[in-house]
């Protein structure tokens, strides 16, 4: 990338440095407005500071662009970005759509956007890398390339599925959290386009991570079959959650669909209130007999797909080894594990201290049991001392924390905070944009 002609599709990740040399962020999208008779004006950038907050940097404090780096005036304004009326995010809303060469040559799509410095501080689109239609019936074959200026191509249609899956690539090295955050931002179609292209296993990823009103507008959106798909890859007790803010006609379809085992463990949920013990626990704790060794304990601890929070200990029960099982006898916790040889057994090693709570137990008793005997996890019993479930730390932090934790809209600015990477200015510094959104 030169100084005065950028490629946007390199910037995504770039990182974002002040003069001094210390990082401030990482570019997550360009932001420009339409004009009337001329390219799009380049308005801003939008960067991910650290604590993934999204902020608005205007080009105007961009000094440079150069080796995969953004270097800036060093003044960010850290109020969360929101997007206005009229302006438009290259990366998330224009690559990928589908334009037609005014030169009659037929349809392409857009794969860049180059940008280029018009003055001081000044920034608009230059030209774009479109690809032809593929003229061959081979699955790898691609269609030709061509450079055209802007006022070479006419839009064609506002989103297009492959659009979708070019924004998808951008978000592939995400975490689930952080592309859950990513998708909020977005305007609602282009969200439920992106959702439309992942596969069941990101997608339930990412659902897991959203507000339950999102969570139900996607799921919505989708055909039956693929929603009941999704939901067989979500855990037991978000599924659940997600299944009780549907209508109960769609809810009972959907559990229907989905494998008979994924089903009974959501139905078994659903069965608890969800301010008690058994409406938060996951039903899919490790469960294993008195006589296993501790060799077998790890061994089941170390699958990848278990999460963290359930792998701090296993439970110890009488036959059977399905929930509800036979009677609870107790935990044996990872660290006490590592203590003794690879043959002990488990029974040996119960924690004789930690009593189990009820299914009916409150949320609250929950919690403080939690915070008093500083656990990970707690096992939850029936009336007949069964073992039906474990509530762990994050299943509890969810249910605390408000509805709208993830969008960190009342988070206080960090002005008293060290400013010496990320200097807290009073306004964006963003001129009021103008012209016909994308």
């Amino acid at each position: 990338m030169s100084a005065a002609r950028v490629f946007v599709a390199r910037l995504a990740g770039c990182s974002v440095f002040d003069p001094a040399g210390d990082k401030v962020g990482r570019v997550r999208d360009v932001l420009v407005v339409y004009r009337q008779k001329e390219p799009p004006r380049v308005v801003g950038l939008i960067v991910e500071v650290p604590g993934k907050r999204r902020v608005f940097l205007s080009i105007g404090r961009v000094t440079s662009f150069g080796s995969g780096q953004v270097i800036t005036t060093g003044l960010i304004n850290l109020r969360r970005f929101e997007q206005r009326g009229g302006e438009v995010r290259v990366i998330a809303e224009m690559l990928g759509r589908e334009v037609t060469l005014v030169d009659k040559s037929g349809s392409a799509t857009i794969e860049d956007v180059a940008i280029e410095e018009s003055g001081p501080g000044e920034w608009a689109v230059s030209e774009l890398f479109l690809r032809r239609p593929k003229t061959s019936s081979s699955p790898f074959a691609k269609g030709q390339t061509v450079f055209s200026p802007w006022a070479g191509m006419r839009e064609r249609s506002t989103g297009e599925a492959q659009s979708a899956t070019q924004l998808l690539a951008t978000y592939e090295d995400l975490l689930p959290a952080d592309l859950a955050n990513a998708m909020l931002d977005l305007p609602e179609q282009r969200m439920l386009e992106v959702a439309e292209e992942m596969s069941d296993e990101r997608l339930a990823d990412v659902l897991e991570e959203m507000p339950e009103s999102e969570q139900v507008d996607i799921l919505n959106q989708l055909d039956d079959d693929r929603a009941a798909d999704v939901l067989d890859q979500m855990q037991p007790d978000d599924a659940a959650d997600l299944i009780a803010q549907l209508s109960d006609e769609r809810g009972e379809v959907l559990l229907d669909l989905m494998q008979p085992e994924e089903a009974e463990d959501v139905r078994m949920l659903l069965a608890y209130a969800p301010d008690t013990a058994g409406g938060l626990m996951t039903p899919e704790p490790i469960i294993v007999s008195a006589d296993a060794t501790v060799a077998e304990g790890l061994a089941l601890i170390r699958r990848h797909e278990l999460a963290p929070a359930l792998g701090a200990a296993v439970c110890v029960t009488l036959p059977p080894y399905e929930p509800p099982t036979g009677r609870f006898l107790g935990m044996v916790h990872f660290q006490r594990m590592l203590r003794y040889p690879p043959m002990e057994r488990l029974g040996t090693l119960l924690d004789q201290k930690l009593e189990p709570v009820k299914a009916s137990a409150s949320a609250a008793e929950v919690a403080r049991t939690l915070a008093s005997y500083n656990l990970v996890s707690l096992p939850v019993v029936d009336d007949n001392h069964r073992l039906v479930g474990v509530v762990t730390i994050d299943d509890v932090l969810d249910y605390l924390l408000p509805d709208d934790w993830r969008s960190h809209d009342d988070d206080p600015e960090p002005a008293n905070a060290d400013t010496s990477t990320i200097p807290v200015i009073a306004s964006a510094g963003r001129r009021s944009p103008s012209g016909p959104s994308f």
